[in-house]
């Protein structure tokens, strides 16, 4: 099985990328999906400020690669030739998705710049989303703080999704088929 990973920093286009992996029929398994799953267990609302504080304090109480490695099982149980995984924060992910799959786990990166992913994210409206540039920015500082930077840093490939929608999900869809 080969697994696909995509990594970039808030509202650069991972979900979308997911979301394209899906119409073609590629499982996505979202790593966001479990550290939600755990705030809503310890009974916290599902708001940027819980999300978060729950991936900081599991992290810290269980390893970097926590995330990681509660996915593989999800993983696992997949019988496709090809799973994504949507939302890498760190290196210590890479290197446990790397241990898991070898060779057959590839890393993509999503670079777009800070004002577009602010625009993005006042129009998804999601319940973890950030209303003002400075909540951006305090999310952006608290991923880095995962490694997230990093992690960007170690893609096998890098995409930069600054074009329209549909020539990104072109880009996705080109590179998913190559993969």
């Amino acid at each position: 099985m080969k697994l696909i990973a995509f990594v970039g920093m808030p509202a650069s286009g991972k979900s979308e990328a997911a979301a394209i992996a899906k119409k073609l029929g590629i499982p996505v398994v979202n790593m966001g999906d479990v550290v939600r799953e755990e705030t809503a267990r310890r009974g916290l609302p599902p708001t940027d400020e819980n999300i978060g504080g729950t991936g900081t304090s599991l992290r810290r109480e269980e390893g970097m690669d926590v995330i990681a490695k509660r996915c593989v099982p999800k993983i696992r149980i997949i019988k496709t030739p090809v799973v994504v995984v949507d939302g890498t924060r760190n290196i210590n992910e890479i290197e446990y998705f790397k241990k898991e799959f070898g060779n057959d786990f590839r890393l993509i990166a999503i670079n777009t710049p800070f004002k577009m992913r602010f625009e993005r994210v006042r129009k998804r409206a999601r319940s973890d989303d950030m209303n003002c540039t400075e909540e951006l920015k305090r999310r952006d500082e608290r991923e880095k703080g995962w490694g997230l930077d990093k992690a960007i840093e170690k893609a096998d490939i890098t995409i930069d999704n600054t074009q329209t929608i549909e020539k990104f999900q072109k880009q996705i869809e080109q590179l998913l088929g190559k993969i």
